[in-house]
């Protein structure tokens, strides 16, 4: 088959530790163990996060005193998917050396027009205090915003139209190559009135990316890999049940909490509903990713229940 495998933060920080580089390494190469079954059977693309490490240069660059400007948001994401890719690329290399690896800075079309332009409301980085966000925010061109008692940096968050290089990646996996894309939802860009594409300061969904990705390359699984087990019904109250096998129907009534599993969802619903008949989604942990594949584990997500 070929698979789609959109690895949550939590495969490269765990909730509470520190953005360090060896910690991350640890986890990647925890999430390639876990891994290294799919590629031996199936066409795989993993694509990933990359919201503390693009904080992290974010930060950086915007200290450096050398700086009159800190850099844009769309050439920090492009590091952060050269320096995640090349951990991923290398420790699913050490799994599996027989197997080729290949890693992608990729683009991801956005519209001009997304109302998420004229409303920024991704906040990203670190907080503030409100003078300190808005004198940083007049040095560095940003926008920023109340974030409870705090103020923080927000970019707008538009819907993903394509990743412009998909026949790129269609064309590696035909070569039976693993390919690592996507990080972040993609580096963001837009196109000019002449055609040309002009990256943008933006956050792009990363769960949003790889569905469309995998819809665009006919994949015949999602799997949305987090650190819960399944999504829940009735999440905090005495109701709470665990959701096992359901249909993008019934996924889109559930009263979801805000939050990253809202995305996941609607990622999961879209791809099933574009996909096909007998392509599938499920959202569950990194360490069932095999069990996942086959419905054993998780959220596992079709048109129709059988």
């Amino acid at each position: 088959m070929r698979v789609v495998v959109a690895l949550g933060g939590n495969a490269l920080l765990q909730r509470g530790q520190v953005p360090d580089a060896h910690s991350q390494l640890q986890n990647i190469q925890a999430a390639a163990r876990a891994l290294a079954p799919l590629v031996d059977e199936h066409q795989v693309v993993i694509t990933h996060g990359n919201g503390p490490q693009v904080g992290v240069l974010a930060m950086e660059s915007a200290a450096d005193p050398r700086l009159t400007k800190s850099y844009p948001f769309d050439a920090l994401g492009a590091m952060t998917q050269g320096l995640i890719g090349y951990w991923i690329l290398q420790s699913m290399g050490n799994q599996r050396p027989y197997r080729q690896f290949a890693s992608i800075i990729n683009q991801t079309l956005v519209d001009a027009a997304d109302p998420a332009f004229a409303d920024p409301t991704k906040f990203v980085g670190e907080v503030y205090p409100e003078a300190e966000a808005k004198a940083m925010a007049a040095k560095n061109g940003w926008q920023v915003k109340a974030d409870g008692e705090h103020w923080r940096r927000v970019v707008p968050s538009p819907k993903p139209q394509e990743v412009i290089e998909t026949q790129l990646i269609d064309h590696l996996l035909d070569e039976s190559i693993i390919v690592v894309c996507a990080g972040g939802g993609g580096v963001p860009v837009m196109r000019t009135q002449t055609g040309d594409l002009l990256g943008v300061e933006a956050v792009i969904d990363k769960d949003l990316s790889a569905a469309l990705l995998a819809s665009r390359l006919q994949a015949d699984r999602l799997l949305v890999l987090t650190d819960v087990p399944h999504v829940v019904a009735h999440y905090g109250t005495e109701a709470a049940r665990p959701i096992r096998h359901t249909t993008p129907a019934e996924m889109r009534a559930l009263d979801l909490p805000a939050g990253s599993m809202r995305p996941k969802v609607e990622a999961v619903c879209r791809f099933v509903e574009h996909g096909g008949k007998g392509k599938a989604a499920a959202i569950g942990t990194l360490d069932a990713a095999v069990d996942l594949l086959r419905g054993e584990a998780g959220t596992y997500v079709t048109a129709e229940l059988s």
